[in-house]
């Protein structure tokens, strides 16, 4: 791996509470693994009990346990018969660990004690979470997160005497593809005409803490899962992809005022044939709804020719923020699964003009599986004259 200068400044800190603020891309989260790993391997100094927390299994996986397994995997250093994949845990032979949990495992927290802990992406718990972990650390405690507004490490952690505080950005990650600094810094231009995307490239591309304005769905609930007995289904909603963005699947259900949804997919470069192959894997057969985005009738009439009851989304004159309002008609709950739809319903704003106005048209980012619930809210939910929402 390349020593990065955030790794080295990382590295570098030496206090209890190690805290590392940090841009799109700096690294940040890759350097702290490969200390955790560094501590563990070392049998001079160990066995050392290490723990990494972030606020859902799924986003476990999809983030700091996933990037840990491809850091050993890409150095050779990965052995398959110290991964306890039911645990999540990597057991080392003279008796260190770096086992990874969530936030919401409560026996986690108010169980066995560590010596090293590592919360990832800490913005997305508690301080109460927080202090559970910390009272049962013994020895370091890493902190990272992206400043999207301020929280708990600003107000109960920054004047810690045993805290030590570091910024990075992604010009300390000298690992990162060019093509991915030439996307970041499309930002930097754009701030100079819209508020939203100067709040972007103060949290993102300089690391500063920034303010979250005009969320779209500001208000949702995260929940463990979907009893379908429970409630009405009501259709899958599709957003098309393929390189640069991806293939949005959503299923939507509903109970009185309440609408569940639950993320199916999300992933790039996937082919029409790619796409039913999935439906097929999920158990979706022709019995079940699918409202796609109208924009590709050759796709559609591709799938629907594979079998599948699927059908574009009407749209007419302002039907995204038509959609939009059908949905925050709802009290919305997304399950734990669905980390990439719960990502973009926290980043999902209105756009602002220079003067940081609501232009009341919401930004084209963050969107995909919000996009895809849009289509099933504007299609399959319609007002009665009592102002209701009802399926049709």
């Amino acid at each position: 791996m390349i020593p990065t200068t955030t790794t080295v400044k990382i590295s570098r800190l030496r206090k209890r509470v190690r805290i590392i603020q940090g841009g799109s891309s700096a690294g940040k989260t890759f350097a702290i693994l490969s200390l955790l790993y560094s501590y563990a391997s070392d049998e001079k100094q160990g066995p050392y009990e290490i723990s990494v927390v972030s606020e859902s299994i799924p986003h476990l996986r999809r983030g700091a346990l996933k990037d840990f397994l491809k850091m050993l995997r890409t150095t050779g250093l990965y052995q398959e018969e110290l991964y306890n994949r039911t645990l999540l845990r990597y057991e080392f032979a003279h008796g260190s660990y770096i086992e990874f949990f969530s936030a919401d495992q409560s026996d986690k927290m108010r169980g066995a004690r560590r010596d090293v802990l590592f919360v990832n992406e800490a913005n997305n718990i508690s301080w109460e979470v927080y202090h559970q972990l910390a009272i049962r650390t013994k020895t370091v405690i890493f902190i990272d997160y992206n400043p999207v507004q301020e929280f708990w490490v600003h107000t109960e952690l920054m004047q810690d005497p045993d805290a030590q505080f570091l910024l990075v950005t992604y010009k300390d990650n000298q690992a990162l593809d060019p093509a991915i600094v030439k996307e970041i810094e499309k930002a930097r231009d754009k701030a100079e005409h819209s508020a939203y995307w100067a709040n972007w490239w103060k949290v993102y591309g300089l690391g500063q803490i920034g303010t979250l304005q005009g969320a779209i769905y500001g208000d949702f609930s995260v929940i463990d899962g979907i009893d379908p007995s429970t409630m009405k289904f009501v259709a899958y909603g599709l957003d098309w992809g393929f390189s640069s963005d991806p293939t949005a699947l959503v299923a939507v259900y509903r109970r009185g005022d309440d609408l569940y949804v639950h993320e199916l997919l999300y992933n790039r470069n996937l082919t029409n044939s790619d796409i039913a192959g999935k439906f097929k894997e999920f158990g979706i057969t022709r019995a079940w709804e699918i409202v796609a985005d109208s924009a590709e009738p050759k796709s559609i009439e591709e799938i629907y020719r594979l079998g599948y009851n699927i059908k574009p989304a009407k749209k007419g004159p302002d039907s995204i923020r038509q959609g939009i309002d059908v949905v925050k008609r709802y009290n919305l709950h997304v399950t734990k699964d669905s980390t990439n739809l719960i990502k973009e319903l926290r980043s999902y704003t209105w756009a602002t003009d220079k003067d940081g106005k609501n232009t009341g048209v919401p930004i084209d980012s963050f969107n995909h599986a919000c996009d895809a619930l849009r289509y099933v809210a504007l299609n399959k939910l319609a007002v009665s004259n009592s102002g209701k929402y009802l399926v049709v």
